[in-house]
């Protein structure tokens, strides 16, 4: 899209100044006098950084998203026009990115594009599996319930990275605080206690020894514990950007005996979900398994559906490529069997992502119940050890005194 600025005068002759955004020239003199303009003067704008729209993490947030196809679906069925419906949910949404695309997509939609070519103007907002799936409902002419799986299936895909997100939530804010108490203990509390200690010339136990440098340490070089920190998590990040070690580092966490667990289960219910959507949609198959490739972020498992795509290619089954894999479990191999052999893929894909998808929020629950109480008894070990090592010597000061 460019950005541009505009003179023109209205019927009465009146004189109005403003700026559109169009994708070309012609589309915006266009715009103009289909509004009943005469154009005095038209010049795009060059881009710098106070036109530009800056945004920080998704354009359209997910609850937002499945809102409005809920919402589409439900003024196609009422009997609207694809125009008209969008003209409706752009005039009510106030997030303003997503305004704007809409606003291009009518006016596309106006001009005779479809919905898949306007959407594909916005890959911000509408991915290549959304678009794929709108496309199919087009040629078919079931756009509506087509736009009711897209809505279930972000739907559940929110919801299953909601609960992820929440299993790690409570741990972490735990961590913080236990990590934030420990520095305060050290830096400001046990120093308190240290020239007590020097004056009396006791000789203090092991555990208060150590403490005092703990403490004299964290307080003289906490930037170098920073540095190294902000080190350690750069080096980490940059390793699993790597592609052979990012691979070994997935392949290390997808082992680990309860996260590995979670994430695997994680993973198989989003690649069900996708590849259950795309195939109830009419999306041959191997398209539908390119698409999930590009909708899954692990690379251990975007390698095996990648062989599995190629073995499809070639006129071999869903299935077998998928057994010979460690990552897929039985139960999930042998479904997909069943669905091939019987017919029935799409709907055994589905069964299979619900399966999961409720084994992952056992899962996620048995996870938050093992961790909270073992952060718990961590931070409590920690503090009590942190507090003893000045309650034991002052006790022997004390007798020293009496």
């Amino acid at each position: 899209m460019a950005s541009f600025r505009y003179t023109v005068f209205d019927i009465e002759g009146n004189v109005e100044k403003g700026k559109l955004e169009a994708y070309n020239k012609q589309q915006a003199q266009k715009m103009l006098k289909d509004q009943g303009y005469k154009i005095e003067a038209l010049h795009e704008m060059k881009e710098t950084i106070w036109n530009k729209d800056i945004h920080f993490g998704k354009i359209v947030k997910p609850r937002e998203f499945v809102v409005f196809l809920r919402q589409f679906q439900a003024l196609l069925k009422a009997g609207l026009t694809i125009v008209e419906g969008i003209h409706l949910l752009r005039e009510q949404t106030k997030n303003k990115y997503f305004h704007k695309a809409l606003y291009y997509i009518e006016i596309d939609l106006r001009q005779g594009k479809s919905l898949t070519q306007a959407m594909a103007n916005h890959p911000k907002i509408f991915s290549e599996f959304f678009r794929n799936m709108i496309r199919s409902g087009e040629e078919s002419g079931s756009l509506e319930p087509t736009l009711s799986a897209l809505a279930d299936y972000y739907h559940k895909h929110h919801q299953t990275s909601q609960k992820m997100k929440s299993t790690f939530a409570y741990p972490a804010t735990v961590l913080i605080v236990a990590i934030a108490v420990v520095v305060f203990l050290l830096i400001y509390v046990v120093p308190q206690f240290v020239a007590m200690f020097n004056s009396y010339e006791a000789e203090l136990p092991g555990v208060t020894q150590f403490v005092l440098g703990a403490s004299d340490f964290v307080g003289n070089f906490w930037w170098l514990l920073l540095l190294v920190t902000v080190g350690i998590i750069s080096l980490v990040y940059y390793l699993f950007q790597q592609e052979q070690t990012g691979m070994k580092m997935e392949k290390f966490l997808l082992k680990l005996p309860v996260i590995g667990s979670i994430l695997v289960k994680s993973n198989l219910a989003a690649i069900a979900r996708s590849m259950s959507s795309l195939l109830g949609n009419s999306v041959p198959i191997i398209q539908a398994m390119e698409l999930t490739e590009n909708t899954t972020s692990n690379r251990i498992f975007k390698q095996a559906l990648v062989r599995t795509r190629h073995s499809l290619i070639q006129g071999g089954s869903f299935a077998e490529p998928l057994k010979q894999h460690w990552a897929f479990p039985y139960m999930f191999t042998e479904m997909i069997a069943v669905g091939e052999r019987t017919g029935s893929l799409p709907e055994m894909l589905k069964q299979v992502a619900s399966f999961y998808e409720e084994d992952l929020e056992t899962a996620n629950e048995q996870l938050k119940s093992l961790l909270e109480p073992l952060l718990i008894i961590t931070l409590s070990v920690v503090v009590g050890t942190i507090i003893l090592s000045i309650i034991m010597p002052m006790f022997e000061l004390f007798n020293q005194i009496n």
